[in-house]
């Protein structure tokens, strides 16, 4: 009972500090806001619309980026604590260097904004509904360890607000069409792609004799196709803030000329992703020229992808701060844009701070909340090693960029998880495959075994029917009795093998349901709650 009292008191010792950071961290921001727009009318609205996008940056930091890392930390590659300061600092670092200089307030269309007629109050009250909304429901997710999608949770929370504010007019529901196309779109296009990878580098590496040669071969080549992927995909989504002075430090290299845009084509991205990729390929062969301590096991493989995981790691975060912390002070930046102005507009610049609120937000989130979810992505779906979480990196850069150009609405958090299932799927597959011998074996043995039982019943059936039974016909019944109950036996274990052959998973299908099932409504549930608090707020100031 002490040991237990012990235990109690650390751990929710430990909860309290968690707390009392974030508790902190969100008065400080409150405090900020009021003081330094204290001569602004309604400036307590925009305290409190602070104080709620400090919550949801924390959220998105304990929920969200878990995709980025889980994988890493997951395959081992990454230790959880080093896991959590590259994310921290490179999520921070996306957010506040290439976050959106412009950013649409109402999140990709969803609600028409003239609906309001131009009355600040109502919009400045969807707005805070629709950000606590998202807030909470991140919150409820991070509990029930399931990674959902930020960009779904506060689509919801303004959508739900709209409809409270100014009714289902207000929607624009081809764009929610698209939103709920992505449930599907996403995690089938990532657990493709990953599946695809995981089983290229089998099929070249893992599975020859010779693993070695093989490895050296072809490790050059996947790593520097993620090279290409990542470079293309962080020039066009993380660079869009600052590609013009991008632009212009590459055009200071000789034979190098970039025509200014403002901002990167996907032909650019694609030219920048090559020459990284062919700089990479050359290094990666080098170094593996030079290494003698590789052994012909698929471990010594696992090995060589560590480093470009630990890479694809602080890029994913990178690219995921300067794209999501949109999700936490998109709406902050239309409530300080109604505020200040007055009015009503489609787009808001985002002033310096309101950036930091995002960026610190996210970063305290993940270092505080987002080890539970962390696991959840690494260990708690399928086992990953580092090749199977490189195939989940490669995925989540990949399908982002194909999708952008195809038009397809896409979920990061999604694509992740899609690929994290598509490589265990993939696993459960070859592992089937690989049994359907072991299973041919066990027909074959059921076979055989039944027919010498009913060898044995009939022997046993005609001494039964013999009116005269002879010392030894008796014995001989006795052994057909125990021979009978051998084979029985023995037929009922090869049938519970053949059935546990069959029946392996490496997908574990309860986490499977409850992701799903969280994704499926994030969108209503974040709605839902947004009208209810919309309909809160809109009675109090009334």
């Amino acid at each position: 009972m002490k040991k237990l009292e012990q235990e109690a008191l650390k751990k929710s010792g430990t909860d309290l500090t968690r707390l009392g950071f974030s508790l902190f961290f969100m008065i400080a921001v409150l405090t900020y806001s009021f003081l330094s727009n204290g001569g602004i009318p309604n400036n307590m609205f925009l305290a409190v619309a602070a104080l709620i996008g400090a919550y949801m940056a924390m959220n998105i930091g304990a929920n969200d980026v878990a995709n980025n890392v889980g994988p890493a930390v997951g395959s081992k590659a990454l230790t959880l604590t080093t896991a959590i300061i590259i994310a921290a600092i490179f999520e921070a670092a996306g957010a506040l260097i290439a976050g959106g200089e412009v950013v649409k307030t109402i999140k990709k269309g969803i609600i028409d904004i003239s609906a309001f007629g131009g009355n600040a109050d109502p919009f400045i009250w969807a707005m805070m509904a629709a950000l606590l909304a998202a807030a909470l429901w991140l919150n409820f997710a991070t509990m029930m360890k399931a990674p959902v999608s930020t960009t779904h949770s506060i689509v919801g929370g303004v959508m739900g607000a709209g409809i409270a504010a100014a009714g289902f007019s207000i929607v624009s529901w081809s764009t929610m069409g698209k939103i709920a196309a992505s449930w599907v779109i996403s995690p089938v296009l990532g657990g493709i792609i990953a599946a695809a990878f995981l089983f290229s580098i089998k099929k070249s590496i893992v599975f020859k004799d010779d693993k070695i040669a093989a490895a050296k071969k072809y490790v050059p080549i996947f790593v520097a196709l993620m090279s290409w992927a990542f470079v293309t995909y962080l020039t066009l989504k993380g660079l869009k803030k600052i590609w013009p002075q991008v632009v212009d430090i590459l055009n200071f290299i000789p034979l190098v000329s970039i025509e200014m845009t403002k901002k990167p084509s996907l032909t650019t991205a694609l030219t920048l992703g090559l020459v990284a990729a062919i700089i990479v390929y050359f290094s990666v062969k080098s170094n593996l020229k030079k290494t003698q301590e590789l052994k012909n096991s698929r471990e010594s493989v696992n090995t060589l992808f560590t480093i470009p995981l630990i890479f694809a790691a602080a890029l994913l975060s990178f690219a995921h701060g300067a794209n999501d912390v949109a999700n936490a002070i998109g709406p902050l930046a239309a409530i300080n844009d109604a505020v200040i102005n007055g009015g009503i507009s489609s787009k808001a610049s985002i002033p310096l701070w309101v950036m930091g609120v995002g960026a610190l937000g996210i970063a305290l989130g993940l270092a505080l909340y987002g080890p539970k979810l962390i696991k959840t992505v690494g260990s708690e779906i399928t086992e990953l090693n580092q090749i199977r979480a490189f195939s989940v990196a490669m995925a989540a850069s990949i399908t982002v960029i194909i999708a952008s150009q195809l038009g397809l609405p896409v979920s990061s958090t999604h694509i992740a998880i899609g690929g994290v299932f598509g490589v265990g799927f993939l696993r459960e597959y070859l592992q089937l495959s690989d049994s359907h011998a072991t299973i041919e074996e066990d027909k074959t043995t059921i076979k055989d075994e039944k027919e010498t039982l009913n060898a044995l019943a009939a022997e046993l059936k005609k001494l039964d029917k013999k009116d005269e039974k002879s010392q030894n016909d008796y014995e001989r019944v006795v052994e057909l009795y125990k021979l009978i109950a051998t084979e029985e036996k023995l037929i009922k274990s090869t049938k519970k093998h053949m059935k546990q052959t069959k029946k392996i998973e490496y997908v574990k299908r309860d986490a499977v349901k409850k992701i799903i099932a969280a994704w499926i409504i994030t969108v209503p549930a974040a709605a839902t709650l947004a009208a209810i608090l919309f309909f809160m707020i809109k009675g109090i100031m009334v």
